[in-house]
């Protein structure tokens, strides 16, 4: 997530794009190498060789530092975290609280980072990226096949002997994240971007039909994918976190809180006190990042004071579980 782009390798400073009927588009990401256990994709997987951008505040570099810190990866793979705030100049790395500055590469902004990558890159600039040491290049920029690479090719650096896409659920993980990306991740964009009201209405009404469907799945199964916590659990995760907090008001997607879901809360609150994860869910970068980034949205960039919510209050599922 990030506005902005580079043309050529020259940083162009630009809001979100739309098509003609005012939709939402989102780019493709581009740099899409892999890491291998074996090493046979050229990026082997080694402890200290690769580093990991982010802002707290975006849902998809949140999966990935999810996934960095329930597997144990904390000590293998490097982390910087951007300034909340985007300006003309995108993310920037700041000394504002809750910021890791670029140890790495000791560069400003992130644009600064793709540029170092490709010198003549044209594209957006987002987070998350995996940064490759050794041959001074973006690995990938995908935030899908990164939480995968640090789900499946780290588990020689690692005490933690858990995997979140187990080989017998594998297609069926793959299949529910395709099928909660659109409607809901993307959703909620599709929703808060759209420039005109046939577009907004669409991107809402599809948001709130797929979270109704999944509501009732959880009334049935304790995970999305049944009975254990999977990738596709942490990809639906950082967008229900974010909801109440931002979405609803900032994008207007007002139909339902997730607090109104009984099903869809409680399964919140219990992934979020998953041990680890709170210290991954930064709610003060979360609201001034949405806020405060976006004047096309909300010109006067007030960040407000609520709402209130307690992801630590017990939770009821009332299933059997297997967390892990």
């Amino acid at each position: 997530m990030g506005l902005g782009l580079l043309i050529e390798g020259q940083w162009v400073s630009k809001r979100e794009q739309s098509d003609r009927q005012g939709q939402f588009i989102r780019p493709e990401t581009s740099f899409r190498q892999q890491i291998t256990a074996d090493g046979s994709s050229g990026f082997p997987a080694e402890s200290g060789r690769y580093h990991l951008y982010i802002s707290w505040a975006c849902p998809w570099a949140h999966r990935t530092a999810i996934l960095r810190k329930l597997k144990g990866l904390e000590s293998v793979i490097g982390l910087s975290v951007v300034d909340p705030e985007i300006d003309g100049n995108g993310w920037e790395f700041s000394a504002a609280s809750g910021c890791i500055p670029d140890t790495v590469n000791e560069v400003d902004y992130l644009w600064q980072l793709y540029a170092k990558a490709d010198s003549s890159y044209s594209g957006r600039v987002t987070v998350p990226v995996l940064w490759d040491k050794q041959t001074q290049t973006i690995v990938n920029n995908e935030s899908r096949e990164i939480i995968r690479m640090l789900d499946t090719e780290f588990e020689n650096f690692t005490e933690r002997q858990i995997t979140f896409i187990p080989p017998e659920l594998a297609e069926l993980i793959d299949s529910t994240i395709d099928t909660i990306y659109q409607p809901i991740n993307n959703g909620v964009y599709r929703a808060g971007f759209a420039t005109t009201q046939e577009a907004y209405d669409r991107g809402v009404t599809e948001l709130f039909a797929a979270l109704d469907h999944w509501d009732e799945v959880l009334e049935q199964q304790s995970y999305l994918c049944g009975d254990r916590i999977t990738e596709a659990d942490w990809c639906l995760f950082t967008t229900l976190l974010r909801f109440d907090l931002v979405y609803y008001g900032h994008f207007k997607c007002n139909l339902r809180h997730i607090t109104d879901y009984p099903n869809l809360w409680n399964y919140l609150k219990e992934l979020y006190q998953v041990p680890g994860i709170a210290e991954t869910c930064n709610f003060d970068h979360i609201k001034r990042h949405y806020y405060r980034s976006h004047p096309q949205v909300n010109p006067t960039r007030i960040v407000p004071k609520g709402p209130h919510l307690d992801f630590g209050a017990p939770y009821e599922r009332n299933l059997l579980i297997d967390k892990f």
